[in-house]
């Protein structure tokens, strides 16, 4: 039985408390907390833009803490879970990593490519393992193209385009300060920064062109260079400010022997183009709102279960796609 505390119990704890119920052989046994409410078991107003809404929660079963160096000392938790706000992030994951605990972070990694390097510094110099919660890649349609393009079932890959656009995130507060949460490139962009470093490698340079807000990035455009000259992959990022703007997110990518395309929220389904000119919609898994992130999860602790290094969560991936967006964000400036 694998032995899981969660720090921070927000959104975002609550959907990996749910998760974590669906994973055979995981317990989650601590929780570490600053509201004395939530700490009690009061999650009613936990909410956020998909999933269940919080619920009265029985603690009893669990040990409870208000300072993380207590949960880290509890000696009957294995790995910690960390929710809390991206700007926490580096020094819960450290003193974590340091204090003897695997660690699941949740994504970004942090909000400086310095802070995400000490992160991953860390884990190297504990033996214990860095995972942090890219879950795009656990998500149906995403997942059939990650397997395609690892088992090359349709040839090389030769590029594609990836969305992420949505109306401004009113119920986050702090969304636009860069030293929070780090506004729509590090919250929203971010998980397509990820997911193109693992299918296509560390682009060796970008060109952006977008608009900001207060110097923040707002909305944008990326061409992505890789080594390879024959790679053609671009993005598109961002928020715009009318509310009536739904959550959008999809790609199309192109093989050697197909297109695979998709907009996951806007009711077109994973579409894949053959060579011989046949379109084929394969049946997906209905995941619901969790599921993706029980398989998240599954990974994570199945590779601390294992002692290996995951591909899709470790820490060094999740690294260089903060490098990424930083790129992306000096170019913006130019």
């Amino acid at each position: 039985m694998l032995r899981v505390g969660i720090t921070g119990i927000g959104f975002m704890g609550w959907i990996h408390y749910l998760a974590y119920k669906q994973i055979p052989d995981v317990e989650v046994v601590a929780f570490c907390e600053k509201i004395p409410e939530r700490l009690a078991g009061d999650w009613t107003q936990i909410k956020g833009n998909f999933g269940p809404q919080g619920e009265k929660i029985d603690m009893t079963p669990y040990a409870t803490y208000s300072e993380l160096s207590d949960l880290i000392a509890d000696a009957n938790v294995d790995m910690v879970d960390i929710c809390l706000p991206p700007n926490q992030h580096a020094a819960a994951a450290i003193a974590c990593l340091e204090g003897g605990k695997d660690v699941f972070c949740e994504k970004p990694i942090s909000l400086n490519a310095e802070d995400g390097a000490a992160m991953v510094a860390a884990a190297e110099k504990s033996g214990k393992l860095l995972n942090i919660g890219h879950v795009l890649p656990f998500f149906p349609a995403y997942q059939v193209l990650y397997e395609a393009k690892m088992d090359g079932r349709w040839g090389k890959l030769l590029g594609g385009n990836f969305t992420r656009v949505t109306s401004i995130p009113t119920w986050l507060p702090n969304y636009w300060k860069m030293d929070i949460v780090g506004g729509p490139m590090l919250d929203l962009h971010v998980h397509d920064a990820h997911f193109i470093r693992c299918l296509f490698g560390m682009p060796k340079g970008v060109q952006s062109v977008g608009r900001c807000r207060d110097g923040v990035p707002e909305y944008f455009n990326t061409q992505f260079f890789f080594d390879d000259p024959q790679l053609c992959v671009t993005a598109t990022s961002g928020v715009i400010r009318q509310q009536g703007r739904p959550f959008t997110a999809g790609f199309e990518v192109h093989f050697e022997k197909a297109t695979l395309l998709t907009e996951c929220f806007m009711g077109m389904p994973l579409t894949i183009l053959h060579e011989d000119g046949s379109v084929e919609k394969p049946e997906l898994p209905n995941t619901g709102d969790v599921g993706p992130f029980v398989a998240e999860l599954t990974e994570a602790t199945t590779a601390v279960r294992e002692r290996r290094k995951s591909p899709l969560l470790a820490g060094d991936m999740a690294s260089d796609a903060l490098r990424i967006c930083y790129m992306e964000m000096e170019s913006l400036a130019r």
